[in-house]
C-alpha cells in the first residue's frame, strides 16, 4: 500500500509544479482570491507523505505516525512549498509570495494536528495498522 501512496505522492508533487503556470490556475483564481486554497493542498500533500511512509526510511519504520516522522513528513511539504514559490518566481503569469508558504504551512501543521488527534482516540480507526501505536 506504501508503494500506491508513494506514487501518488510523487504525482501530486509534480502536479504542483506542472500545473504553476496552467490556464486551470487562472480559472481557479476568482474564487481563490487571498490564495486560501494553499492550505488543503499541502494538507493533502502532507498526508500522502505520511501514507507513503517516506519519513519512516529515516525513522521507526513500524510506526509512520509517531512524532518523528509526522515532523519528517512536515519539513518536506515544506520543502516542496518553498521550492513551488521560487519556481513560481520565475514563471511569467506567476509570482513568488511568503504569504503563500505561510498558508502552506498552516496547512501541514493542521494536518500533522489533525493525525495526531486522531492517533489518541483509542478505537476510532481500530484495524489501520498505520495509525496503531
Amino acid at each position: 500500500m506504501s508503494i500506491f501512496f508513494r506514487v501518488l505522492s510523487a504525482a501530486y508533487i509534480a502536479g504542483i509544479f506542472l500545473l504553476a503556470d496552467s490556464p486551470m490556475v487562472s480559472d481557479v483564481a476568482p474564487f481563490n482570491p487571498y490564495s486560501l486554497l494553499h492550505i488543503p493542498l499541502y494538507g493533502i500533500l502532507t498526508l500522502l507523505l505520511i501514507f507513503s511512509k517516506w519519513s519512516s526510511i529515516f525513522m521507526n519504520r513500524s510506526n509512520p505516525t509517531n512524532s518523528r516522522n509526522l515532523v519528517v513528513a512536515g519539513i518536506i511539504a515544506l520543502v516542496v512549498a518553498i521550492a513551488d514559490e521560487i519556481h513560481q518566481g520565475y514563471l511569467p503569469n506567476r509570482n513568488a509570495s511568503v504569504i503563500d508558504v505561510f498558508l502552506d504551512v498552516v496547512g501541514i501543521v493542521l494536518c500533522i494536528l489533525f493525525i495526531r488527534r486522531i492517533r489518541r482516540k483509542p478505537g476510532l480507526l481500530r484495524g489501520l495498522s498505520i495509525f496503531s501505536e
